[in-house]
């Protein structure tokens, strides 16, 4: 004991402490500088004043000074106490190093092409379920549209449009491994069940990223070949290479949304009909059209009905009041996040590692809505010798929920049930959602009818019985050797696999509208992809001043998909034993079987060389030749080269001190898209048996094997200007890309037998521009304040259609649609037109020609006799700019950070307004109704204000009358609720004349409608909107304690924040629906722009987050 004594007040004895003051050469204090002793893990941060105490064992102790864009210091202690220390700027710090094509690190000034880098602190200081939702703003170029709640899919599109038909996302390399992320992950098991799975790049977790680079054009993206032609998002994860010694590192965060705003709607009227005048029932089967007032004193029979008055078939009347106004808001939800994670990391002279595991669990806005994901993640790396280095690096990822509610679709979504109960009916009143349990839904219905003839499901029933599980596990990886065979030349070998099972079940009860027997089915999807590459590279210095790199390598890649489904038959006849989901009960003549195999080779060579003149100019060409076994044999090599220039023009010519760089680049380059597995070869398929004979029939798409690849052929021209020691940098790009050979289904005539054939059948052209803007606004030793600034523009033009195709049709919906004609923009949407009187000799002319009955009608013609464009544009999906703006300040211990992103432009179709506003119930409808009622002389009146009634140019056609007296409403079947279009009814005699037959202008013989009939269904501009809106991205405060605190608690690190994420600010639709929504999964092609039923509620999100390390 006394020995042991001895030696423990020995060593203490032998500490002793030193203190100091470090502080950059130009005498600013420095806070946060690491002060580590050498050779293990104990250290210390400077203070705000730059002060710093540390404990060493020894004379012979060895102090290292570190701090973010300066030189590292290494100092021995010797004899002294009191060590002060300045450190100078670092060179290197000012050659900004980002991961560039196949993982190679490039000094930033180098690149002739725009990449941009995103540091994995950024992503991860406000929690994101998907990392790639921490992009939005801070990347030009890029737009992010998160469409669907935690878990959906996130589309992503760099620099526009590139293809006509695919879903233009990029390709995900994660650590060297390629990850598909495409939109075709909807899956649908019995009538409308669309339901949204996510994509693969949901599986990566966000706190293993060490940083994401954004490969934008072909310039930075064709040594990827034909997977390369919708850019390239490259993610590396964190390898524990920070520090010496073993580490631990544990984050908490929690995240809770309530609910704030909801779909507007007017809460004015009962559902569409007036009350029965002998019995005062209303009809509660109806949609949603004008039927009596609310809070008018009105008495009816209605929904809910008692037991007593069921058995006695006589029901009472009662108040007819909004008592559901609230019905969205007592619905739904409190959202809740909890994202768990800890990681173990140790680095050694020769080794290091880090292992880590993260659960994140989400319960939903929708009751019975959830999402787990386990992530299990290590990284490595191993210095075999001086010459040998093996990395390898492994995810497991296993994520799943009980329930994926369809918010994407009509029928099945709570969304829509939600919305769709009228608001005379408190939804509270369907909690116990069972009228027979196991057999039909509790739901309004008419008095005296059977209950199982209702309408409208059940929003509790539907969120519980609707049931779409899921199980996805997936492993992926590489391992890669690095040989240095002697100081110019190396090799690196590397093979990674990635391999996905995933089951989705889908379970629907008895008693759904749409499969009243229930519904039931299993899918399996199965995905595995292995990549082998190497790659040899040579360095050298060809004189004083010049030096050379060249590489060449090549890759082989094997893709194998299956998907094998099994289900009830959509609106069959359900299952044999009700809510026994086993797929042994389904009946033999209900059951549907389809399975799918595909793979896929693509084996490629490809080579890339740089040269440079002293660090005044950089030249870089790569050329990469891929043969694809999804294109036809004789025609499967396409070769895709690119050539890029950076010249520095600060080192050519004296610009002054500070300017720290002036950078001009120029681009040129060529990438691609082949099409996907077997669209080579039309394959028939077994439609039954007839008698003993089975038939086999053809698809009535064909395929062709004459398909070539899509090509992307791009040029881009740039600016990087960085001054004063890089506090304010800014870059400027402005690119021009040619998509040739686009690839799509060009239709039949009917005498072929088919309706559409597969063709290489167009051209794309596009072009943008893009603008970063950075700078550290104030920098002290308590005070800093950073901002960054990033601006884009794209434009896509069609250039060229194949002979007899005159317009691409991206989506069709609300009687319109996006469509394009050659000369025109993607993007735009279209309408039908008014139809109006066209006789110049008339008096009639201009005006709206209505049908015998004052109907409206709308011209349906899309392209004239030449094939140009007929039908008139009324907006474009696409933005006129997007704007970033991202803003952190740090104060002593405290950082303030936040991230605007304003969408300026453009526009979208809302499919949930249109049914809707067409059932009448939002206010906007009620608003554009006129009220004449105080006029004396109608007809009069509207000549004398012909330009407002008689030539409509806006959104709908103008409509007298209303919905009720006091709204102007005219006498019709004994209610106050008629309306009339302006307009006039005639004919054409033969030799093209107008002939009247009748004014309807509120004169003798007008025409008078029901209100509630009255919506311009035919027209898609009654329910277009614009898509600007202001977002906060993100915002968070966080506090670090310092490390004396920290270190009195055992920890090397703590900081504790409080954050918020996505706040809607303003929108200038002002209908309560987030135009992001309408950019939604689509199931795998190009249609942004519409939106159906994805109305999830505005939430303001509070989270906090803890960070701690060992």
């Amino acid at each position: 004991m006394f020995l042991l004594l001895s030696m423990f007040f020995g060593v203490a004895h032998a500490q002793q402490k030193v203190t100091g003051v470090v502080s950059s050469i130009d005498e600013e204090l420095l806070p946060g500088v690491s002060v580590v002793l050498k050779g293990t893990v104990t250290g210390v941060s400077t203070d705000f004043d730059g002060v710093y105490n540390i404990e060493v064992p020894n004379n012979d102790a060895v102090l290292v000074f570190s701090y973010l864009g300066m030189t590292t210091q290494e100092v021995v202690v010797g004899n002294r106490t009191i060590i002060n220390m300045a450190l100078d700027f670092s060179s290197e710090a000012l050659d900004e190093v980002v991961v560039t094509a196949l993982g190679i690190s490039r000094e930033k000034k180098s690149l002739g092409y725009s990449v941009s880098e995103v540091d994995g602190d950024d992503i991860t200081t406000v929690t994101q379920e998907n990392a790639l939702n921490a992009l939005n703003g801070r990347v030009s170029g890029v737009q992010i549209n998160s469409t669907g709640g935690a878990g959906s899919t996130v589309s992503v599109i760099l620099r526009g449009a590139s293809s006509l038909t695919t879903d233009n996302q990029p390709l995900y390399v994660i650590d060297g491994v390629p990850l598909s992320s495409s939109l075709t992950n909807i899956g649908s098991v019995g009538s409308g069940t669309a339901v949204d799975y996510g994509g693969g790049i949901s599986d990566v977790n966000p706190d293993d990223i060490a940083s994401i680079s954004v490969l934008k054009g072909p310039s930075a993206a064709a040594l990827y070949g034909s997977r390369g032609g919708n850019g390239v998002i490259l993610i590396t994860t964190k390898s524990g290479k920070k520090s010496k010694g073993l580490g631990i590192s544990f984050s908490s965060s929690n995240v809770y949304e309530t609910p704030y705003k909801f779909l507007e709607k007017s809460n004015l009227f009962a559902n569409g009909s007036r009350p029965d005048p002998t019995t005062s029932a209303i009809d509660e089967n109806s949609s949603g059209w004008v039927g009596p007032e609310l809070d008018s004193g009105l008495n009816v029979i209605q929904w809910p009905y008692t037991a007593d008055e069921i058995a006695s078939g006589v029901a009472n009347a009662t108040p007819l009041t909004s008592r559901g106004k609230n019905n969205a808001k007592n619905f739904f939800e409190s959202a809740i996040t909890s994202t768990n994670t800890i990681a173990v990391e140790n680095n050694s002279d020769r080794m290091n590692y880090r292992m880590s595991y993260t659960n994140m669990r989400h319960e939903g806005f929708i009751p019975n809505s959830d999402l787990q994901r386990n992530t299990f993640s290590i990284n490595s790396g191993f210095d075999v010798n001086d010459k040998l280095k093996i990395t390898t690096s492994l995810k497991y990822v296993l994520s799943g929920a009980d329930n994926r509610p369809s918010t994407t679709d009509r029928n099945a979504n709570p969304l829509q049930a939600i919305y769709d109960i009228n608001p005379h009916i408190d939804v509270r009143d369907l909690k116990d959602y069972w009228l027979i349990e196991g057999q039909s839904q509790n739901t309004p219905y008419n008095f005296g009818d059977d209950p199982s003839e209702f309408e409208f499901n059940n929003p509790y029933f539907v969120a519980n019985e609707i049931n779409n599980g899921f199980e996805r596990k997936r492993l992926y990886g590489n391992i890669q050797g690095d040989y240095k065979i002697s100081d110019k030349l190396s090799l690196m070998l590397r093979y990674a696999y990635n391999d996905s099972h995933e089951v989705r079940e889908t379970k629907i009860s008895s008693g759904f509208n749409r499969e009243i027997n229930g519904a039931y089915g299993i899918v399996n999807i199965d995905g595995v992809e292995s990549n082998a590459d190497f790659l040899l590279s040579y360095k050298d210095k060809l004189s004083e001043n010049f030096n050379f790199g060249f590489s060449a390598g090549g890759n082989t890649r094997n893709v194998s998909n299956g998907i094998v489904s099994t289900q009830t038959k959509n609106g069959g006849a359900g299952l044999i034993i009700p809510n026994l989901f086993l797929l042994s009960n389904i009946a033999s003549d209900n059951i549907e079987y389809s399975e799918i195999q595909t793979k896929e080779r693509v084996n490629s060579l490809y080579a890339l060389g740089n040269i440079s003149y002293k660090d005044m100019m950089y030249v870089d060409a790569t050329l990469r030749n891929d043969w694809s076994s999804t294109l036809p044999d004789n025609d499967n090599s396409f070769l895709y080269p690119s050539v890029s220039t950076s010249i520095l023009m600060n080192n050519i010519f004296d610009l002054g001190s500070n300017v720290s760089l002036l950078k001009l680049r120029v681009g040129w380059a060529q990438a691609g898209n082949d099409t996907s597995a077997h669209n080579l070869f039309t394959i028939l398929s077994n439609s039954g048996d007839w008698g003993t004979a089975s038939q086999l029939t053809l698809p009535e798409d064909l395929k062709n094997d004459k398909i070539k690849a899509e090509l992307n052929t791009s040029t881009e021209y740039g600016v990087d200007l960085s001054l004063f020691k890089n506090r304010l940098t800014m870059d400027f790009t402005y690119y021009e890309s040619d998509n040739e050979n686009q690839i799509f289904q060009k239709s039949l005539p009917i005498s072929s037998g088919a309706s559409s054939k597969l063709f290489n059948a167009g051209n794309i052209n596009s072009t943008g521009f893009e603008a970063s803007l950075g700078g550290t606004l104030i920098e002290k030793a308590d005070f800093n304040w950073n901002m960054n600034l990033t601006y884009s523009t794209n434009k896509t033009i069609i250039t060229e259609l194949a002979e007899g195709t005159d317009f691409v049709k991206f989506w069709g919906e609300a009687k319109g649609g996006a469509y394009t004609w050659v000369g025109e923009e993607v993007g735009q949407i279209i309408d039908r037109d008014f139809v109006r009187v066209d006789d110049p000799n008339s008096p009639y002319h201009g005006w709206p020609l209505l049908d015998d009955e004052g109907w409206e009608d709308s011209d349906r013609t899309l392209s004239d006799e030449d094939g140009n464009r007929a039908a008139p544009v009324i907006g474009n999906y696409n933005p006129d700019f997007k704007l970033g703006l991202q803003t952190s300040i740090q104060y002593k211990n405290w950082n303030l950070s936040m991230n605007f992103d304003w969408r300026k432009g453009g526009q979208f179709v809302s499919q949930t307004h249109r049914y809707y506003e067409s059932d009448l119930q939002t206010t906007r409808w009620l608003d554009k109704v006129i009220d004449l009622s105080d006029v004396g002389d109608i007809p009069t009146y509207i000549k004398n204000n012909a330009d407002r009634f008689l030539s409509p140019n806006g959104e709908f056609y103008p409509l007298v009358g209303g919905p009720t007296a006091e709204y102007g409403g005219f006498p019709v079947d004994d209610l106050n609720d008629g309306v009339f279009l302006p307009g006039v009814i005639g004919s054409y005699d033969d030799d093209g004349n107008f002939v009247a037959d009748q004014e309807n202008i509120g004169g003798p013989g007008t025409q008078y409608h029901t209100y509630g009939d009255n919506y311009p269904w035919d027209f898609t501009r009654a329910s277009t909107f614009d898509a600007d809106y202001l977002k906060l991205r993100q915002i968070s405060i966080g506090y670090t304690f310092d490390s004396e605190f920290s270190h009195k608690i055992g920890m090397r690190n703590l900081s504790l924040s409080l954050f918020s994420r996505n706040i809607i600010l303003w929108t200038k639709a002002g209908i309560n629906i987030d135009p992001e929504s309408a950019f939604q999964n689509s199931g795998g092609v190009l249609s942004q722009g519409v939106e159906r039923f994805n109305v999830q509620p505005w939430a303001i999100p509070v989270g906090i987050k803890l960070n701690a390390s060992f």
